[in-house]
């Protein structure tokens, strides 16, 4: 199933159950309001979801309603924990030169923001960068769960941008605002796409409406999320609501005539300049500015988008 969340004025907003094809939606009022909740009690009541999923998709809601993106927050729009994992040695190289290995870190949780929400910056001389990503929302992980039990406690799985500012060194006050896509989406909603716990989808990138980005999200991940999971339980318990994000989807080069050639393109501005410094010598692409957009979306065999576009663009605080 698709679950969303819409804006109500309050901090954690309405759980909608949206339909495949993201054309309509319908309140979860009656069986949870939010989306912790269902999380919370995700055996008693994702079924209910289920059969309201199931009544929405047939065309048999009767207070079904037009979907609209716009209205989202993030289908999870705080959450208990947010954790992010180096998933992708290509770009660790790339950014680095460093050899890949297993990579967890504590990340900002509140606020989240929804697919279509600006992005408040201080500065655009802050060297902003998108990062696309994808994100999974669990259940409760024991401590030291093994990394085929974290799989077993994946609930959904979402699109991500977690913008970075590269010339900000403090960690903390590099990550401004991440971001998520307009719907979460149940694993059986992906089929064979979803593959012993990596998304094989392509993630198209788009900045200022020039398409820079269709990589492939599973192709190249070393680590999948149930490793990531893992990791992040070896030592305490995760509570049902954490996110998991998979750091910046990234495919290999290739050799051609003695040149590295990248043709899925990119899904952050640093690894576009690391690229056209390995190949040049420097690196000449500048990163955001105010009134620039990056839009993100996947998309199934089907041509349909899976989790709705995210359409954001840097904004300057308001005077």
């Amino acid at each position: 199933m698709k679950l969303a969340t819409y804006k109500d004025g309050t901090r954690d907003g309405q759980l909608v159950i949206v339909s495949r094809d993201l054309s309509t939606a319908h309140y979860a009022t009656g069986i949870a309001s939010r989306l912790q909740q269902a999380l919370d009690d995700w055996g008693f009541i994702a079924p209910q979801l289920q059969d309201l999923y199931e009544t929405l998709n047939n065309g048999k809601a009767r207070h079904a309603f037009a979907f609209d993106p716009a209205l989202c927050m993030a289908p999870l729009p705080r959450a208990y924990q947010r954790v992010k994992g180096w998933a992708y040695p290509s770009h660790t190289a790339l950014l680095s030169g460093a050899d890949p290995e297993l990579v967890v870190y504590q990340a900002a949780s509140d606020p989240l923001l929804g697919a279509h929400d600006a992005v408040v910056c201080a500065s655009e001389n802050l060297g902003v960068d998108f990062s696309v990503e994808i994100a999974i929302v669990t259940g409760d992980v024991p401590m030291g769960a093994s990394p085929d039990d974290a799989l077993e406690a994946i609930r959904l799985v979402m699109l991500s941008n977690d913008f970075t500012l590269r010339h900000v060194t403090h960690g903390l006050q590099s990550q401004p605002a991440v971001a998520f896509s307009p719907v979460a989406v149940t694993l059986d909603e992906l089929g064979d796409a979803w593959d012993n716990g990596c998304l094989h989808l392509t993630v198209q990138v788009a900045w200022n409406g020039r398409k820079v980005g269709m990589c492939d999200a599973g192709a190249d991940m070393a680590y999948h999320f149930g490793q990531l999971v893992a990791c992040a339980s070896k030592t305490r318990a995760l509570r049902a609501g954490t996110v998991v994000s998979s750091g910046t989807v990234s495919n290999a080069g290739f050799e051609k005539n003695g040149k590295t050639e990248w043709p899925k393109g990119y899904s952050c501005i640093a690894e576009k300049r690391a690229m056209e410094t390995a190949l040049d010598g420097k690196a000449t692409t500048e990163y955001m500015k105010f009134a620039d957009t990056v839009r993100i979306e996947a998309k199934g065999k089907d041509g349909q988008s899976v989790f709705g576009a995210m359409e954001q663009e840097l904004a300057p605080i308001s005077a």
